[in-house]
């Protein structure tokens, strides 16, 4: 496992408080904007279709199309925001992203839920949206010293998380009063991230190297070999990736289970409301568990936690005991989120680090989208109970193969040389 931390990074000996630096402060403020805009937007396709259909299999392709850039849109974006400026990228997404949402709004309006359309829509601003994530969180290393970066990274991570659990309730609740009103929120959002970035001086990216730059496909390969050679970082990816399918399961059987009980669109946004609370608390709490237990046996419970979660599912199906199930789920993603992405960060160079995590995210959640796609498709066939079933044994499978890859001495012994990741 090769634990070089990036080359190129000075240490501050008194950096700025994070709350004075300008630049991260305008970030991190534009980007949960545009995090809000994307909840509400992701939850109000699901609904209209869900509600308009009456069929998990037709919700589950809009979530697949919004999901596929996880897989065919994260190299491309990687490359391209290790190549332009960074800031005027993410001014680009956000520009394209109110473009496309202002059509999913007159459609809804107008009472029309095309699916096809909507897939269409669903896919193009999940790239855009995809690309302006790599570039952010590419740009937060260049704008925050070495020794600030896991707290930056925790404060992301719980940004985003708080996005979480403000938009997808939000866009639940506007959904209940007028079913275009999330996509209305969603332009508003963007428009606001657009502001921000565009009060932003500093460059977000550092110098380039002079002299002609390789092929893109040249670059992609750079980063693969680097990916490949992290040995440790490799195992757990494939862990989280056959986790995030499961979670996809999850995900559409909430909104079946509470609509075959009668619930409406509200109950599920106060279970999104749960489930935010726990993800931001997982998040904001990281940075302790890191010091505590540090990133093997971060690694290794989690996945026995969700274990008992998701097999709780199939026993624990009222609204309250899903609010709670939920909730812990995404404690431990957040936990473990920051734990993968400041190892990841601190490990990379800083002109790889848009490829880097285009690469690692394909490789956790580039899946993601055949995931939702088989979601509906199962669960219209076995039935939610049965379903749940399934994604309990399947996460117990996982849980072993998480002890087996982290559990041994040459894992402690490589978790060693993390050195300062904890700090």
């Amino acid at each position: 496992m090769t634990l070089e931390v990036a080359k190129g990074r000075q240490r501050d000996p008194e950096p700025t408080p994070l709350r004075r630096n300008r630049a991260y402060v305008l970030l991190w403020t534009g980007a949960g904007a545009s995090m809000l805009g994307s909840r509400m937007s992701a939850i109000a396709y699901s609904l209209v279709v869900l509600w308009a259909t009456d069929s998990a299999t037709s919700t589950a392709m809009v979530a697949f199309a919004a999901l596929l850039p996880f897989l065919v849109t994260q190299l491309p974006a990687g490359v391209l925001v290790d190549r332009l400026d960074r800031r005027r990228v993410m001014i680009g997404c956000d520009i394209g992203r109110v473009a496309l949402i202002g059509v999913a709004l007159t459609t809804v309006a107008l009472g029309h839920v095309w699916v096809p359309l909507l897939m269409v829509i669903a896919f193009c601003e999940g790239s855009l949206t995809e690309m302006y994530s790599i570039a952010e969180r590419a740009a937060v290393f260049t704008v925050v010293p070495d020794e600030q970066l896991g707290v930056a990274v925790g404060a992301n991570e719980a940004r985003s998380e708080a996005a979480g659990l403000i938009g997808q309730p939000i866009g639940t609740f506007l959904f209940s009063a007028l079913r275009w009103l999330p996509f209305a929120a969603t332009i508003v959002s963007h428009v606001i991230s657009l502001c921000t970035l565009l009060l932003i001086r500093q460059p977000l990216q550092g110098p380039r190297p002079d002299g002609p730059r390789p092929s893109p496909v040249q670059d992609v390969k750079e980063g693969f070999e680097f990916v490949r050679s992290q040995t440790y970082l490799k195992r757990a990816l494939g862990l989280i990736a056959a986790s995030n399918l499961l979670f996809q399961v999850l995900a559409l059987g909430l909104l079946v289970i509470v609509k075959d009980q009668g619930g409406g669109p509200d109950t599920i946004g106060w279970i999104l409301l749960a489930s935010g609370i726990g993800g931001m608390l997982g998040a904001l709490s990281s940075n302790l568990f890191l010091r505590w237990v540090g990133v093997r046996w971060i690694f290794m419970g989690v996945n026995v936690f969700w274990t008992v979660l998701m097999t709780g599912i199939v026993f624990f199906q009222q609204p309250l005991a899903l609010g709670i199930i939920f909730s812990l789920l995404l404690f431990g993603a957040g936990v473990a989120n920051v734990a993968g992405i400041v190892y990841t960060m601190k490990v990379a160079p800083e002109d790889m680090q848009g490829r880097i995590g285009s690469i690692v995210s394909l490789m956790a959640s580039g899946a993601n989208a055949l995931g939702a796609l088989a979601a509906g498709a199962v669960l219209d066939a076995l039935g939610v109970r049965t379903t749940m079933i399934i994604v309990g044994a399947a996460m117990f499978v996982i849980a072993i193969l998480a002890i087996l890859a982290f559990g041994g001495r040459k894992a402690a012994a490589a978790e060693a040389a993390l050195g300062d990741l904890n700090e």
